[in-house]
């Protein structure tokens, strides 16, 4: 396994929306591994393929408190959603940002097991945000398009000026 550059906001290839899988394969299961040790290194929650460059509709997530319960989706679909919830939201691509985000509460998704196998999960709670939130990456959306323009706005220059700052610190040298 190893871990993947994940994509800062305002990278444009944040914006892509990514394709269906056709098949599952050793390759596809090894980019989820990847996926997963990216994840649990940045301490995140969930990560979509959209994140990492890879713009296919595949995301990772764990949200138990022992950080030992993985999950793949592939190909994910929301096929029931109720309720309504609102949550502080962070994302590993706008990193140090958190804003309060209405999603639903309650979700049934269809997708595909990191075998190819279809099944179904009902989710509510952090599972379901988390699930949504990722789903939104693969639709090309960022956390940060719910909220007000003026908010947006705040956040989009403070990570473009992160951006600018970090292209003029020098690069550390290895020995």
């Amino acid at each position: 396994m190893s871990q993947l550059t994940i994509l800062q906001f305002p990278d444009p290839r944040l914006r892509t929306v990514a394709r269906p899988l056709d098949a599952v394969d050793d390759e596809i299961r090894q980019l989820a591994d990847d996926m997963l040790e990216t994840m649990y290194a940045a301490r995140g929650i969930g990560l979509a393929a959209t994140q990492v460059d890879h713009h296919v509709r595949m995301l990772v997530m764990d949200v138990s408190d022992s950080r030992d319960e993985p999950q793949v989706l592939i190909n994910p679909e929301i096929v029931d959603r109720s309720g309504s919830q609102i949550c502080e939201e962070g994302c590993l691509s706008v990193p140090g940002e958190y804003a309060e985000v209405e999603r639903a509460e309650a979700i049934r998704v269809r997708a595909l097991d990191r075998d190819g196998q279809p099944y179904e999960l009902e989710a509510d709670g952090l599972m379901a945000v988390c699930i949504q939130h990722e789903i939104d990456h693969l639709d090309g959306k960022v956390f940060i398009d719910y909220l007000k323009p003026m908010k947006r706005r705040m956040i989009e220059r403070r990570m473009k000026k992160q951006l600018r700052q970090a292209k003029r610190e020098p690069a550390s040298q290895a020995l």
